[in-house]
């Protein structure tokens, strides 16, 4: 089993390497606490090539894998943390969902400016009462005419409060046969945005509702049992988290290193201190070993559909490599660290919205269980007897 990378990714993440230093370096810490997508930068990342990575040349992608994807968000991370973001934007979630079902008309609408970098699409997946349990989502879809009316609130949706489209998990039926997914313009009748609120880590969000909002047939991008295919397509989305949750906590450990060798306390570097190298030790081998683990899972996906208990792993032991990175680094950094002068605070709040956002850490444990014991396990209390039996 080789573990190197081939010299043509080499090549791929060295060019992804030197761009970013040269356009994304000098603003990053800026860019962190700026409110809005940085549409700047989106446009240096297209005409990069580092959207659409994965989307067919002949719908206008590059043609590439989803390691090669991953790799761009590693390699942007690195430099300016908030600018990956815009990477998993242009090449996982909702876009990269999209690009695998949507009709040849569909793609001809939305692709041309999703991956010039001129808009970006948002999920709307989960709703008040249904997070973890997606399946209970209640937003409807019923058929009216040549469309169908959309009702129902959708919360949490990253980018929801720039997004030109959204991609709705909707009830066309009952039980998880009827759950399909449309796609809805931000200026649709019958779609209000609510008021702005703010993530722990910066990002806004906001809440969408919908009102007898009508989407027309052509709008439909799954129809009813189309729910084991958008969620194979959302285990693709888990790698994109995973890859940003790892960079980010190697991006905050990498600063933490340069300040342990030049701070200098009782006469020496941080970095001569026993306590203090076993920490970036610990660090680095967690790292390491998630890194494999999200590159199995990548080249995997890449020969088909997404490996569910392969992708759980990757973005378990990545998101928590990659928060207890950044968890360090800032208690490294001391002072400095927890200040906003430095980004190794950003990177520490970024890490710990990924143990949450896209399956949390202990749905992910559930799902690698039942691997483990060969059976499923329903989250939900037996249903009553019926009476008389």
């Amino acid at each position: 089993m080789d573990f190197d990378l081939s010299p043509e990714r080499r090549q791929f993440v060295e060019a992804v390497r030197r761009f970013a230093e040269r356009e994304l370096a000098a603003g990053a810490l800026a860019r962190a606490h700026a409110d809005g997508l940085p549409w700047d930068v989106a446009a240096k990342l297209a005409a990069q090539g580092l959207f659409g990575i994965t989307v067919k040349s002949e719908d206008g992608g590059q043609g590439g894998t989803l390691l090669d994807a991953v790799l761009a968000i590693e390699t942007v991370a690195l430099v300016c943390p908030r600018s990956a973001d815009l990477v998993q934007a242009g090449n996982f979630g909702a876009i990269r969902t999209f690009a695998e079902y949507a009709s040849a008309e569909q793609k001809r609408r939305f692709l041309p400016d999703l991956l010039a970098g001129k808009a970006v699409m948002s999920v709307g997946m989960s709703e008040p009462e249904a997070g973890s349990a997606v399946t209970d989502l209640k937003t409807k879809a019923e058929p009216d005419g040549k469309g169908f009316r959309v009702n129902g609130t959708k919360v949490f949706s990253t980018n929801s409060g720039e997004a030109a489209v959204f991609l709705v998990y909707v009830r066309f039926g009952p039980g998880v046969g009827g759950i399909g997914s449309v796609l809805i313009e931000r200026d649709r009748p019958g779609l209000r945005i609510g008021r702005p609120s703010r993530f722990m880590n910066g990002e806004s969000w906001s809440q969408l509702y919908f009102e007898d909002c009508f989407v027309p047939a052509e709008n439909v991008l799954l129809g009813a049992g189309g729910f084991k295919r958008q969620i194979a397509g959302f285990n693709v989305e888990r790698l994109g988290n995973s890859a940003r949750a790892l960079a980010v906590g190697r991006c905050a450990l990498n600063l933490a290193r340069d300040h342990a060798l030049s701070r200098i306390q009782f006469g020496r570097p941080l970095a001569e201190f026993q306590g203090l190298q076993w920490k970036f030790a610990d660090a680095a081998m967690q790292m390491d070993g998630a890194q494999m683990l999200l590159y199995r899972a990548a080249v995997a996906a890449d020969r088909g559909l997404p490996d569910a208990y392969q992708t759980a792993v990757a973005k378990l032991a990545c998101n928590l490599a990659g928060f207890n990175a950044a968890n360090e680094a800032v208690q490294v950094m001391g002072a400095l660290g927890f200040s906003q002068e430095s980004l190794a605070e950003y990177c520490l709040r970024r890490t710990r919205g990924w143990m949450i956002a896209g399956g949390s850490v202990e749905i992910l444990r559930n799902r690698i269980a039942e691997t483990v014991f060969g059976r499923s396990f329903d989250q939900r209390p037996p249903k009553p007897e019926a009476k008389g039996r």
